[in-house]
């Protein structure tokens, strides 16, 4: 789905067929004719509308004479998500400059795309595309810590969780996180590398607008913490998984130890039940007719003494 949009008395605008400096926008679902007829349309090349519809492939960017293409990974909810699936993934973003438009393609629905689509985002202007772009770096990292808040306050809640229960799902909760880590720190690392080549060879053209290569390092920067954030929080969940592998195996050590002391104890009057119970005569059965309950009595004796002893050696 291809649409137009430009900005009229600060409000978005849709168009019914391209006009000067105005966004193009291709979402799904679209077909490869329709990409075709974009890339003939805006004289572009077809590669730069199909790649980064490759959901491996890395952040970088591209120049073919005065066409410039930006490919950045991007955090969305993960649409295939299982039990132990990650929660978000990432996927690419490509940004395609032009002399007159700005062009986005991504092979899922952004929320990135979607907040400049709902008005959310502050002096938008597709008129100037060197700030738009800036702003859609910027939303890409606002995104990412945005997730990277989610997830943690997630992890808070299976942990709280974990002190109390020993479900499965609860370990499976976490391994999604943890997965959904892995994805960030990945993506956040070659989002890095890609703005650092950028602002080196001045790709966007900001190297003498202050304002704007101000706004790119602010990006950098924050592109830096959001990396910072997820490594912490990758090692902490680390520590969690470890943590709670350490407190199961101990308290399943801690269960197989009482369950012993228990067999023992019981082993007790059973021990004596054996040996009475062969063909022999009871114990003052000649002279009393209760030596049956006085063996009773006596086992349970034997069976408390015992249980005694291994509470007092901590053992039960």
């Amino acid at each position: 789905m291809v649409k137009y949009y430009s900005k009229d008395s600060g409000k978005l605008k849709v168009l019914e067929a391209p006009e000067h400096a105005c966004w193009v926008n291709i979402s799904p679902p679209f077909t490869p004719e329709e990409l075709e007829e974009v890339a003939q349309q805006f004289d572009i090349p077809f590669d730069f509308l199909t790649d980064p519809l490759d959901i491996d492939e890395r952040p970088r960017y591209e120049k073919d004479e005065d066409k410039r293409l930006i490919i950045l990974s991007s955090p969305i909810l993960n649409p295939f998500e299982e039990d132990i699936d990650a929660i978000f993934i990432t996927v690419p973003l490509g940004i395609i400059m032009t002399p007159d438009h700005v062009i986005t393609i991504t092979s899922q629905e952004n929320p990135v795309l979607n907040s400049f689509l709902d008005n959310k985002v502050k002096n938008f202007d597709p008129d100037n595309d060197q700030m738009f772009v800036l702003q859609i770096l910027e939303q890409t990292v606002y995104r990412f810590l945005n997730c990277l808040k989610q997830l943690n306050q997630k992890r808070n809640l299976i942990e709280k969780e974990l002190y109390h229960s020993s479900r499965n799902q609860d370990l499976k909760n976490l391994l999604s996180i943890e997965k959904s880590l892995v994805y960030f720190v990945s993506s956040l690392s070659d989002n890095e590398l890609l703005k650092m080549k950028m602002k080196r060879t001045d790709f966007l053209g900001v190297g003498k607008d202050e304002e704007k290569l101000e706004i790119f390092e602010d990006v950098i920067i924050d592109n830096n913490q959001a990396q910072q954030m997820a490594n912490m929080y990758t090692n902490i969940l680390n520590g969690t998984m470890d943590a709670y592998g350490s407190i199961i195996s101990n308290n399943l050590n801690l269960t197989i130890k009482r369950l012993t002391t228990i067999t023992i104890i019981l082993m007790v009057p059973t021990l004596v039940a054996s040996f009475m119970g062969m063909n022999v005569v009871l114990p003052f059965a000649e002279h009393s007719n209760y030596s049956f309950f006085f063996i009773l009595v006596l086992s349970l004796a034997f069976s408390l003494i015992l249980s005694w002893y291994f509470q007092r050696k901590n053992l039960f």
